[in-house]
């Protein structure tokens, strides 16, 4: 009897021991009382996409108001900041320090100002040298980050529009995962000030639908919580221990047999 106790002893600390992986992929966990951001904020904000540090812009310039368009490959000025695309078009990188090197206008700072508002800007600037100048400007690596909901594997998503919604972005990822838990999404987003809020939304439901519309914003970080599954993972655990306690007590059994 001693000797039962003591074998069920050894196996329940070995399981234990085990099972401190189980559900170790799980990310970005919360506690019971953890304050979420008021969602509702989201749906109230529609305010524009924020130009940033290492964001890539495609630039476009024309003079007299678009009527001709002006070969920026020609202009001096461009720098090092400049990266070529597929279409032979030339990109400008915004540094770490804010700056961008731009072609006749040198090193400005768009960091901050939305893709409207730093048009505006470098027509204002651009003025000084060409008649009536126009210029477009695409941010060409906005991106987010959506795990799915299987505890593991994630997408980055680069986006092509200003208007992927929330619900857009979890179907280009492929959706929810099986084993995710629709009732538990975590986006987490940098404000102005730099901080992350996290907002917990629940697409469960048909009122989730809410919040399906969200517009996505680049560096989003969508994150399905994936159902734990702790028997499974326990069983996958213990599957090789009690593998292993069997042979080795067959082993015993035969040692000891006459």
């Amino acid at each position: 009897m001693k000797r039962n106790l003591k074998f069920i002893c050894v196996l329940g600390i070995t399981i234990l021991i085990q099972s401190c992986g189980i559900n170790s992929n799980i990310m970005l966990r919360t506690d019971k009382d953890y304050e979420f951001a008021d969602v509702d904020s989201l749906n109230a904000s529609k305010s524009d996409y924020l130009i940033d540090k290492n964001d890539i812009l495609q630039l476009r310039f024309f003079t007299n108001d678009g009527f001709k368009l002006l070969d920026i490959a020609t202009v001096e000025g461009g720098g090092q900041n400049q990266l070529f695309n597929p279409n032979n078009s030339l990109n400008y990188v915004i540094q770490s320090d804010s700056m961008v090197n731009l072609p006749v206008l040198g090193k400005v700072n768009l960091v901050g100002k939305s893709i409207r508002d730093a048009e505006l800007y470098l027509q204002d600037l651009y003025s000084g040298d060409y008649v009536d100048p126009f210029v477009q400007i695409a941010v060409t690596n906005r991106r987010v980050i959506v795990f799915p909901g299987t505890g593991g594997e994630a997408q980055v998503l680069y986006l092509a529009n200003n208007n992927v919604t929330l619900l857009e972005a979890i179907a280009l990822a492929g959706g929810v995962a099986d084993r995710g838990r629709a009732n538990k999404i975590k986006l987490i987003r940098k404000t102005e000030n730099g901080k992350r809020e996290v907002y917990k939304i629940d697409l469960s439901k048909i009122e989730g639908l809410a919040y399906a519309d969200i517009i996505v914003q680049a560096n989003d970080y969508i994150y399905v919580e994936p159902d734990p599954e702790i028997g499974r993972e326990i069983l996958g655990e213990v599957a090789p221990v009690v593998s292993l306690i069997s042979s080795a007590a067959v082993i015993v059994a035969l040692i000891l047999s006459p």
